[in-house]
């Protein structure tokens, strides 16, 4: 990556606002969250932070929110990401993008999605270190059971609140 500064926006939701963060030079979205933009800078590596951040338009990735709040939940998961972590967590994440909107799984299930069943800690880990969220949709993942579990990104009323505008909340039976 060169030294060009991030292009950052921030989008009105239903959840608060979303702050979003992209390499200019490839359009990928490297933080994101319903925090600051501030906190969002803070959440990327350093040599990344080091480039600063610039407003801009990001037409892809206002069009991908828009689609997602207007029905289309699997809009998110198509705008191009990249974020820090290992190769198992790297795994986690790519198969939570797989995770069709409407739909939830447990941390066990998406243990066992990258090929290792019994690492359900480091799915639940993984979903706490997620800095692209919604776009890695770490809201879909809920405890065995089908209980909404916690969210780092503004709570479990947040998350209730994702998965219903996606369909997936409150689960068949318990309406």
């Amino acid at each position: 990556m060169n030294a060009t500064p991030l292009t950052g926006a921030s989008f009105a939701t239903p959840f608060g606002t979303l702050a979003v963060l992209v390499t200019p030079e490839d359009g990928v979205v490297r933080s994101s969250g319903f925090s600051t933009m501030r906190d969002t800078l803070a959440a990327l590596p350093a040599p990344v932070q080091a480039r600063g951040w610039v407003e801009g338009a990001l037409p892809h990735v206002s069009a991908a929110i828009a689609a997602w709040l207007e029905g289309d939940g699997d809009a998110i998961t198509e705008v191009p990401v990249a974020q820090a972590g290992g190769p198992f967590f790297q795994e986690l994440w790519a198969q939570l993008r797989t995770v069709p909107s409407g739909a939830v799984v447990s941390y066990q299930e998406l243990a066992t999605m990258a090929g290792r069943p019994r690492a359900m800690r480091a799915a639940g880990t993984a979903c706490a270190r997620n800095t692209i969220a919604p776009f890695v949709p770490c809201h879909r993942v809920v405890q065995s059971g089908g209980r909404l579990g916690s969210y780092g990104f503004g709570g479990t009323d947040i998350k209730e609140a994702m998965l219903a505008l996606e369909g997936a909340w409150p689960p068949p039976g318990q309406a």
